[in-house]
């Protein structure tokens, strides 16, 4: 979609633009580590989501309630930018204030490296879009926010606008704001935990634009193949935690094993060999550097 507010985007922003511009839709796990940014390059994908839950879970071990902060999703977006070369999409909360927030945010984050930074209409402090007691501001508040980021970009990079008002709301009051904050010009609009087909295919029908759609595991919207996705006319979809929630569970059942039998022997089959960790982290670049400064200085 090309608004008065589009910018000419190079570099990661331009690499996002032309995916989506090529695919639809373009999917994208989540998490909030390099090591899931990594492993989802490794996997084929070509773009990762930085998730706000993820964060405040790996660094807090606390739910998506609005504890994290502006540093700690610029500090883990710089990380998972600096290991890997996906383009990133960044999940910013609310802005974590009004305009000048919002425009500090978006500065900060394209200079760690975000493709994509996106905020949302909740009140804050927040809390996870597929969580009951959300509330949101007034809509008119929110389209001065997407302006400030609008305006605040020097990189082209994308403002995706999601609005949380479904749930507190009901779905005529999203499919509005959605088109508002369209209209104010979003590059792209994500209504957050749409609860049955029909949701999801009055919002593909009633909102221009590039879409997003959150398939997050045992939330409230219902999980559909990508072809079905791609019918309804999403653009971009995300799977924000489910690293995270298996990691959880795996990471739980082997301490448990572990306190249970006094070993990991059992567990081994399943585990990334030191060479397999070392390699998707990147040894062979450090072997590589390492071999190279001994040829070149010998002496030192």
């Amino acid at each position: 979609m090309t608004t008065k507010n589009a910018v000419t985007a190079t570099g990661p922003a331009g690499r996002l633009r032309e995916l989506l511009d090529q695919r639809t839709p373009l999917s994208a796990p989540g998490g909030g580590t390099p090591l899931e940014a990594l492993s989802a390059a490794a996997a084929g994908f070509d773009a990762f989501y930085v998730s706000g839950y993820a964060v405040a879970a790996w660094r807090h071990g606390l739910p998506d309630l609005g504890v994290t902060g502006m540093t700690d999703i610029v500090d883990a977006a710089t990380a998972i930018t600096a290991s890997c070369s996906l383009p990133v999409i960044v999940d910013a909360d609310t802005g974590y204030g009004d305009v000048a927030a919002v425009s500090v945010t978006v500065a900060r984050l394209e200079r760690a490296g975000a493709a994509a930074i996106q905020f949302e209409d909740q009140v804050s402090p927040k809390r996870c879009g597929h969580m009951l007691g959300k509330e949101v501001i007034p809509a008119v508040a929110m389209e001065r926010k997407i302006a400030a980021a609008l305006k605040s970009r020097a990189a082209g990079t994308l403002i995706i606008a999601r609005t949380d008002a479904l749930g507190p709301l009901g779905i005529d009051e999203a499919i509005e704001r959605g088109r508002r904050y369209s209209g104010v010009g979003a590059d792209a609009v994500f209504v957050d935990a749409p609860e049955s087909r029909q949701h999801l295919e009055r919002i593909a029908a009633e909102i221009p634009g590039r879409l997003v759609l959150n398939l997050t595991e045992s939330g409230r919207t219902p999980i559909l193949p990508l072809r079905e996705v791609a019918e309804l006319g999403f653009s971009l979809v995300i799977y924000p935690t489910a690293a995270l929630r298996l990691a959880g569970r795996v990471i739980g059942q082997l301490y448990a094993d572990l306190r249970a039998s006094g070993g990991t022997t059992a567990w081994s089959p399943q585990m990334m060999s030191l060479d397999e960790m070392n390699a998707l982290l990147g040894q062979a670049r450090v072997n590589e550097l390492e071999e190279a400064m001994v040829r070149q200085r010998p002496d030192l």
